[in-house]
């Protein structure tokens, strides 16, 4: 059977807590993994929470600050120390390509495993494969960042009703699927189209048209809430979002699943994160994360 789902691998903003590790989450799509911000910690939390270096087939960084990056290192030689058989590629800011060498290289170790290095330069489309699409957008932070968004592409639902009066069944199901049309009869009278699910990851930003474009229409949306939003200013000052804006970002793009994280040392009760978003006016489904947490991306409807 297929998975979808997120394992949070970590929570914590620039520095880690006692509860709280820094960031680091996975997304299991299918038969792939895609690591997403591998901070400080990632490789132990990765064993804790039963994932393998064999899982992973794609890293994606937002950014070069070290809550972000700095696992990059470890998880980069545990790939190479388990001879994962397969390519992994790693996706991050162009901008940021001497220190995606430094961590790359930081110690001595023995390369085992092509490593695709695939940096981002500006918004746009970064791989397709059978089961999503995956693109990058540019966000506001004090240094060069982008969101990823990954989407399934459309697919077709087959109507029990509709083939039946047809007289449409077995076989003649697939083919008409295969083919299009079977005895007259086309693909679009005894289907409707259903819609891909579609996931994105909004890390360190103020509020710009790349939040808005990424969180549109998501089954599951993983973004940054550092600030409670009695401290915006800061929020504003340090290039980061509070409870209530990234809960409005996914009220007006119509999220089905909210998951908030990325919180600042400074707050203790996480309960007060989601009571802001929920006074925001965001009614969908809301997660406050904490470390070692799956989350199902939502069924389609």
């Amino acid at each position: 059977m297929s998975v979808r789902e997120l394992v949070v691998l970590g929570t914590a903003s620039q520095v880690p807590t006692r509860h709280r590790n820094h960031n680091g989450y996975l997304l299991r799509w299918d038969g792939e993994g895609i690591l997403f911000d591998p901070g400080e910690g990632t490789q132990r939390q990765m064993l804790r929470a039963g994932v393998a270096a064999h899982d992973l087939n794609r890293i994606c960084v937002t950014h070069f600050h070290g809550d972000h990056s700095l696992g990059l290192a470890g998880v980069i030689q545990r790939i190479n120390l388990d001879e994962v058989p397969h390519e992994v590629t790693a996706h991050y800011p162009r901008s940021g390509q001497r220190f995606f060498d430094r961590l790359r290289y930081a110690t001595a170790y023995r390369e085992t495993v092509p490593l695709t290095e695939a940096p981002v330069a500006a918004d746009g489309l970064l791989a397709t494969t059978p089961s999503y699409t995956l693109e990058a957008r540019r966000l506001s932070h004090p240094v060069e960042s982008y969101g990823y968004r990954l989407t399934e592409p459309d697919g077709r639902r087959m109507l029990p009703e509709r083939l039946a009066a047809h007289g449409i069944k077995g076989p003649d199901v697939g083919r008409l699927g295969r083919e299009g049309v079977l005895g007259g009869v086309t693909l679009d009278e005894v289907s409707e189209v259903r819609r891909g699910q579609r996931f994105a990851f909004v890390m360190d930003t103020r509020l710009c048209d790349g939040v808005h474009a990424l969180a549109e229409d998501c089954d599951l949306l993983v973004i940054e809430s550092t600030f409670l939003d009695e401290d915006s200013r800061l929020a504003a000052d340090h290039g980061h979002l509070t409870a209530g804006q990234a809960a409005r970002v996914a009220r007006d793009a119509g999220v089905r699943h909210l998951v908030l994280t990325h919180f600042s040392q400074r707050y203790a009760e996480p309960e007060e994160f989601e009571r802001q978003a929920r006074a925001a006016g965001y009614e969908g489904e809301l997660t406050v994360a904490y470390d070692l947490l799956r989350v199902a991306v939502p069924k389609r409807r």
